[in-house]
């Protein structure tokens, strides 16, 4: 599912309120029927929900493999020895093109790969729901692309996806359905084919004809 609007429209919020934190004012948020309203991120995520950040929060100083055990070992399965977390985490890393960087310090990678490393660990927790906030964010066209096909198989191997992406072309050639925010509201939701020609939506974030 793409999550779109202009900035400041509340998207990045509906995250923090859905992964905990932020504490909602009002109404519930619910993880297949079970309520998770007001739980703190680490239960949050040990419950299955995970996500990236915009700005990549890698731990600098440890190495790629030792990023990506940190998710093994505190996400949703939990309980791995270091034996086991460290391979889990070199097969995750291979999966994202990170193969034979597993001992490059997190501070000495590109943004590219800094941004695949981000996504390694949220994959390593075993999320139900994976949230990705503006993953392509600062990427190069041909960057883009590679990242479209990363989240593509992701999307259909494993856990449900719900990304926040100001790249039109990407969010709408990977969602299977879109939502559409003004202003802290929900004024569409559909196919993106249908988002597409939303004259509410090309008024108030696509422009033009919509074809962005």
């Amino acid at each position: 599912m793409g999550l779109i609007g202009p900035n400041g429209s509340g998207k990045t919020t509906a995250f923090n309120l859905i992964t905990g934190f932020l504490t909602p004012d009002a109404g519930r948020i619910r993880l297949a029927g079970e309520e998770i309203t007001g739980l703190r991120p680490h239960a949050i995520c040990a419950m299955g929900v995970t996500r990236t950040f915009q700005l990549v929060r890698p731990f600098p100083h440890l190495s790629a493999l030792r990023n990506v055990m940190v998710g093994r070992i505190y996400g949703r399965a939990g309980g791995a020895s270091m034996a086991e977390a460290a391979t889990e985490a070199r097969e995750i890393l291979a999966s994202m093109g990170l193969g034979g960087r597993e001992d490059v310090a997190a501070r000495h990678l590109t943004l590219a790969d800094r941004k695949r490393l981000e996504l390694a660990r949220a994959l390593a927790t075993r999320p139900r729901v994976l949230l990705l906030d503006e993953f392509m964010a600062g990427l190069h066209p041909q960057e883009v692309e590679a990242a479209m096909a990363l989240i593509r198989r992701i999307r259909d191997g494993g856990p449900a996806v719900i990304m926040i992406e100001h790249i039109v072309k990407a969010v709408l050639g990977l969602s299977d359905r879109v939502i559409v925010m003004n202003a802290g509201q929900l004024i569409a939701e559909g196919p993106p084919e249908a988002i597409r020609r939303d004259s509410r939506v090309i008024e108030a974030y696509l422009g033009g004809t919509g074809d962005a």
